[in-house]
This record gives structure tokens, C-alpha cells and sequence, in this order.
């Protein structure tokens, strides 16, 4: 059966269906320009390295790790986070899937990224540390040639200046690990070597103490009842 349509019907379905077809191929670019300019798109599909290695799979949506090997990226600076991704790339940190990932987004993309993690909102954690705090991290050893990790990472935890990020509430195991991978030279990446120097001169036991401490810190310096409100 052959159905008669009026041409001028059949000209006007035609162009509506040109103009459907042509919004479905501008809006996801737009889309794209729009969340890949702040790194959401990146970190929700993981760009050349693909959905399975998204950013979310691990590290969240909020970016908030998985509180135990995984750390936390929302709040971090973004110069810092940028320079973390750069030394996955380039070797000067060691992770089988962050260094394959890395080297998989161009430098624009990974500061696409840094960038809209260290947008994020910071988690609030309690007013101090439950714990003792050890010697180590608040005046350090100088006869052991020690600083005081409050020195570059505050009393609170909070990170002082762009080279130094902060501790508190990153898991204990993420903190512990990656204090051996500096005692193993695994991770090079800070400046002038100074975490190389300072690693390989503590004990398991003190490296484990001071993860266990920085982890539970608020990371907020001027809440009444911190850390370093308190001395």
C-alpha cells in the first residue's frame, strides 16, 4: 500500500529532523567544553584512559578517597595536585595504575583536573587529634637531623604552602606508605629531597605513629580547640 504525503509535510519533517540531528551533535560538544574546562568530565570518564580508570572509581564523586590506601583529593591545591599527576607520568612517583593513567591526559587535561578537585569542598574533621601528639611531628629531632613535621604541614595538619600538602584526615595506610615509598626512593617528587632524608631516618614504628596522628588531625588551624589553636 502506497501512502500519498504532501511534499511540502514531507520537506518540513525533514528539516525538523535536520535540526534534531544537529542540536544531538552541538549540545554534547558543549557539554564537553563546558565540564572538561573544569576537569568534571575527566574525572567522571576518565578521558584517554578510559571509564574503568576514571577518577570517581577511586577516589569518589566528592573526592573523598576510600579512607583506607586511597587518598582524599577534594580541598588539595590544585598546583600541587597538578604536580602529582605530572610526577605519575614522568616516573618520579610509582603507581602501576596512576602512572598509567597520567600519562594518558595531556598537561591541560591534568590541570583540567587538579583544578576542579581542589574546587571541591574540604571535609571538616573533629577539633584535634584524639591522639598523643608524638615529639616528632610537633618539634621533630634534631640530633636525628628531624624537622618538625608541624614545620611544612601545620599543627592542625592544614599544609603550609604550595610544596607541603596537608595531612589531616588522609587515611593512616595512604599517609604510612607513602612515607616508605619515599624510604625507598620510590617516590622523588619533593623539593630539594627532603622527605627522602627525613624518611629513611625513622622507624616502622615512628613512621606508623606519625600517619596515625596527621590522619586525625582537623587540618583547620583556627577552630577553637585544634591543635595549634591550643599551644
Amino acid at each position: 500500500m502506497r501512502l500519498n504525503v504532501c511534499p511540502k509535510f514531507a520537506s518540513g519533517v525533514a528539516a525538523v529532523s535536520l535540526a534534531a540531528l544537529a542540536a544531538c551533535s552541538v549540545e554534547p560538544r558543549a557539554a564537553q567544553q563546558r565540564f572538561g574546562a573544569t576537569g568534571q568530565l575527566i574525572a567522571l570518564s576518565g578521558a584517554g584512559a578510559g571509564a574503568r580508570y576514571a577518577c570517581i572509581t577511586c577516589h569518589g564523586l566528592e573526592g573523598e578517597g576510600d579512607g583506607s590506601g586511597v587518598p582524599r583529593l577534594a580541598g588539595l591545591g590544585a598546583g600541587y595536585l597538578d604536580r602529582q599527576l605530572e610526577a605519575y607520568a614522568d616516573g618520579r612517583r610509582s603507581h602501576p595504575e596512576m602512572s598509567w593513567i597520567a600519562q594518558r591526559l595531556t598537561g591541560q587535561q591534568r590541570l583540567a583536573v587538579a583544578h576542579h578537585y581542589a574546587a571541591m569542598r574540604e571535609p571538616m574533621g573533629e577539633a584535634g587529634s584524639p591522639l598523643p601528639a608524638p615529639t616528632l611531628y610537633t618539634d621533630g629531632d634534631a640530633a636525628r637531623g628531624i624537622p618538625a613535621c608541624a614545620s611544612c604541614h601545620g599543627l592542625a595538619g592544614e599544609g603550609l604552602g604550595p610544596a607541603n600538602p596537608p595531612l589531616a584526615r588522609q587515611p593512616p595506610a595512604y599517609l604510612a606508605n607513602q612515607i616508605e615509598q619515599w624510604r625507598r626512593a620510590k617516590r622523588r617528587n619533593d623539593p630539594g629531597g627532603v622527605m627522602l632524608a627525613i624518611s629513611q631516618r625513622l622507624s616502622g614504628r615512628e613512621a606508623a605513629a606519625l600517619a596515625a596522628y596527621a590522619s586525625a588531625l582537623s587540618g583547620d588551624a583556627r577552630r577553637p580547640g585544634s591543635a595549634a589553636a591550643s599551644r
